[in-house]
């Protein structure tokens, strides 16, 4: 009798404890770990790209050992290889009963984790054979199809040749990781680092916890924050010219929702979106613009973004300018404009040297500084209140995201840490950059506030200023 835990605590437990275990000896190597287990979870294929000798093989080996019972198949392709490396070899009895059919036990077509090295090497003949297998699970077995048990491919390749056959394979991989070798800071844990066994783990996976997962992850929605970021991303890289099909979306989706599964959680968070860069871009400067995009835009607001909001407080600051500087012309008691009071007392008349009397003509005063009444101050002090209650509720928001980024990366299970870390920066960014524009927006108050009143309020209220409106 089956006694075994299978709730979503249980299941993000054992989870816990086989990624540590999968990671146990292997140097700078998480990101590589996680993903190509959740990408096997979800049921997607894993390209790694990088030199030989950088841990793409191990990867491959202990991603066996997680998955209870599961076939292993491992092949190094060339340009030489045959179908019969990877399929079987053709059936001697089915040949003489005018059948062509292969052996496939032991091959891929019965494996359940495969690694295949340097994969774009193969002929067009098999990568054509592959399409179907990675997508369909199936395999074509002379007159009929043979259904895999295939959970997951990793494949590995130096680099990824420009034509129309590996073009159509390399989608196939939902993930494409580049691994490079590890860094100096690392190199002496390299050298020291015990090896360690490779086989099935204490809390590997079987058949029924994979199809619980596909049921759970089934039922998890995605958010309307999420689909707006991701038809956003798509609008983006579409502009840029960088297809990415709608098969595609449809496997990321998949991915995302099956993350979030794993973790017990009923929705996609916006956080979970930091594992697009190895899903829509096929190169490493493509996933670090990618990564860069999110960074800015996970957990902000566009209408309250930093360079939005500076044009508003601006728009404030250029109409305080423009009052402060504002000039009326000066009139008397009478309504009459005023003139000099030492022309108008004839105090210049008979000057020496003005043959033409210029001196004795009569100036206009017109240097007064306009006053403003209770109601035009009034009117501008509100708006930039209102201005200001809605930057005192975003940087509440911000704190908000901050907070809520830290409690999901702390429980997360499949985050890159340098992306959280650079969502976490940009967020912490934008506050100090609001916090400003909000002290700025303060100082805008205080100068509408000093300008010169009129003795009796008899300001009209003054037009709303013009600026870009802030969306809700």
């Amino acid at each position: 009798m089956d006694t075994t835990d299978r709730s979503a605590p249980a299941l993000r437990r054992r989870l816990t404890v086989l990624i540590a275990a999968l990671e146990r000896g292997l140097v700078e190597r998480s990101r590589e770990v996680r993903l190509t287990l959740l990408a096997a979870l979800a049921g997607e294929h894993t390209l790694l790209i990088g030199p030989p000798g950088t841990a793409k093989s191990e990867l491959a080996r202990r991603l066996h050992g997680a998955f209870a019972g599961a076939a292993y198949f491992e092949r190094l392709l060339t340009r030489f290889s045959v179908p019969e490396e990877l399929f079987g070899p053709l059936s001697i009895a089915a040949l003489e009963q005018d059948r062509y059919e292969r052996h496939t036990a032991g091959f891929l077509p019965e494996a359940s984790i495969a690694f295949i090295d340097e994969v774009f090497k193969a002929n067009s003949a098999i990568l054509n054979a592959l399409l179907t297998l990675l997508n369909e699970r199936e395999f074509d077995n002379g007159a009929g199809r043979q259904r895999c048990p295939l959970v997951s491919v990793i494949g590995a390749t130096n680099e990824v040749p420009a034509d129309e056959v590996a073009e159509a394979f390399f989608d196939r991989f939902l993930l494409r990781l580049p691994v490079t070798p590890v860094s100096e800071a690392g190199f002496a844990a390299l050298l020291e680092r015990e090896a360690a066994e490779v086989g099935d783990l204490p809390e590997a996976l079987d058949e029924v916890d994979r199809a619980d997962l596909a049921e759970r992850a089934a039922r998890v929605r995605l958010p309307g924050r999420v689909l707006a970021l991701l038809a956003e991303l798509r609008a983006r890289l579409a502009g840029e010219g960088h297809y990415v099909s709608d098969r595609r979306w449809v496997k990321i989706a998949a991915l995302l929702r099956v993350a979030a599964a794993s973790e017990g959680r009923e929705a996609v968070a916006v956080w979970d979106l930091g594992l697009l860069p190895w899903c829509v871009a096929p190169d490493a400067v493509g996933q670090e613009e990618v990564a860069d995009w999110l960074a800015a835009r996970l957990g902000v607001r566009e209408a309250f973004s930093p360079p939005r909001l500076t044009r508003v407080v601006e728009a404030f600051e250029a109409q305080l300018t423009a009052e402060r500087e504002a000039n009326d012309l000066d009139y008397d008691e009478a309504g009459r404009l005023r003139f000099s009071a030492a022309e108008a007392a004839g105090e210049l008349a008979g000057e020496v040297g003005d043959a033409k009397g210029g001196s004795r003509a009569l100036r206009m005063t017109y240097s007064r500084r306009r006053r403003y009444g209770e109601r035009h101050i009034g009117a501008r002090t509100a708006q930039i209140d209102a201005l200001l209650a809605r930057i005192d509720g975003y940087m509440a928001e911000l704190a908000a995201r901050r907070a809520e980024l830290a409690a999901w990366s702390e429980l997360a299970l499949w985050p890159d840490r340098d992306f959280v870390t650079r969502t976490e920066a940009n967020l912490a960014a934008t506050a100090v950059a609001v916090a400003s524009l909000r002290e700025r927006a303060q100082a805008a108050r205080a100068g509408f506030e000093e300008l010169p009143r009129l003795a009796d309020d008899a300001g009209a209220v003054p037009e709303p200023i013009a600026h870009e409106p802030l969306d809700a």
